[in-house]
């Protein structure tokens, strides 16, 4: 419901790992919702990503700034149209940069500029198997917010993809960071659920930005 009982506020989930709810107000979620939907469009649009063993993610992707595909970083879709990766714009490096001092503090950002986006859609069956993202070269916290549908999202250790972990519902316009000791942190969406969009926001499914610097 719209009306909670017990608003929810900022939650340390981990050391360097912060939850901040409500981060992105409807406006700033509208705009950019309408970017992903620019930036999903060929060339090097949405795609499905395939694993090297002959599987594939059930979340679709569009990366910018550079293409990720498992299990590393190129400038162009070599997994998908083999079309050059879209920029990633110098709005989306203050938009973390900001991110991350609220959730973290001053400084927290470091210096280098956050220069890669991966976008995943994901539809009412999608999900994300706990996995850690290890392929960039810089240690900079990962800036991740949500647009649409509600969804489950497993924060874990840095050992293991088993317990301990933390689940976590993730609303359209939450924000989460996580870096320091956590930056390597296993993660993952166990599920998503369907139809729990803000209706003013014209989405059917989620989207989840995630922001890093790729230190490459």
């Amino acid at each position: 419901m719209d009306a909670e009982l017990f608003p929810r506020g900022r939650t340390q989930i981990a050391p360097g790992a912060v939850h901040v709810p409500d981060w992105l107000d409807p406006a700033r979620q509208r705009a950019l919702l309408a970017a992903c939907r620019e930036w999903a469009h060929p060339p090097a649009g949405l795609r499905t990503v395939r694993t090297p063993g002959g599987g594939t993610m059930t979340a679709r992707q569009v990366c910018l700034g550079r293409h990720w595909y498992p299990y590393g970083y190129a400038r162009t879709a070599v997994d998908g149209d083999g079309a050059p990766v879209k920029p990633f714009p110098a709005w989306l490096d203050d938009l973390a940069r900001d991110a991350v001092t609220d959730a973290l503090g001053p400084g927290a950002a470091g210096q280098a500029r956050y220069d890669i986006a991966l976008i995943n859609f994901y539809d009412a069956e999608a999900h994300m198997g706990l996995h850690r993202d290890s392929d960039e070269k810089s240690g900079a916290p990962v800036v991740s917010l949500s647009l649409g549908d509600r969804c489950v999202f497993r924060f874990g250790n840095t050992e293991t993809r088993t317990r301990p972990w933390t689940d976590v519902e993730l609303r359209s316009g939450d924000l989460f960071v996580f870096g320091g000791p956590s930056r390597l942190a296993y993660h993952g969406v166990p599920r998503v659920q369907p139809g729990t969009a803000p209706a003013e926001l014209g989405l059917t499914g989620r989207l989840n930005i995630t922001l890093r610097v790729s230190g490459l």
